[in-house]
């Protein structure tokens, strides 16, 4: 396992602590909680939103 972001190992240890299928379904869920917020605040939280995909997209390559 490659060293996380302190954003993307906070995403991992909740993970950990509670019971999920695995890392891919927590990046999935995290990418559609952004895609949700970006929809509701239409674009005002469009950076925001970015953060939130980059730790999903950290947490999948860590997968891979």
């Amino acid at each position: 396992m490659t060293d996380l972001s302190p954003a993307a190992q906070a995403v991992l240890d909740a993970f950990l602590r509670a019971p999920c299928d695995n890392e891919l379904s927590v990046a999935a869920a995290l990418r559609a909680a952004a895609e949700q917020v970006e929809r509701k605040w239409q674009g005002f939280a469009h950076e925001a939103c970015q953060e939130v995909r980059a730790i999903a997209a950290e947490l999948e390559a860590d997968r891979g």
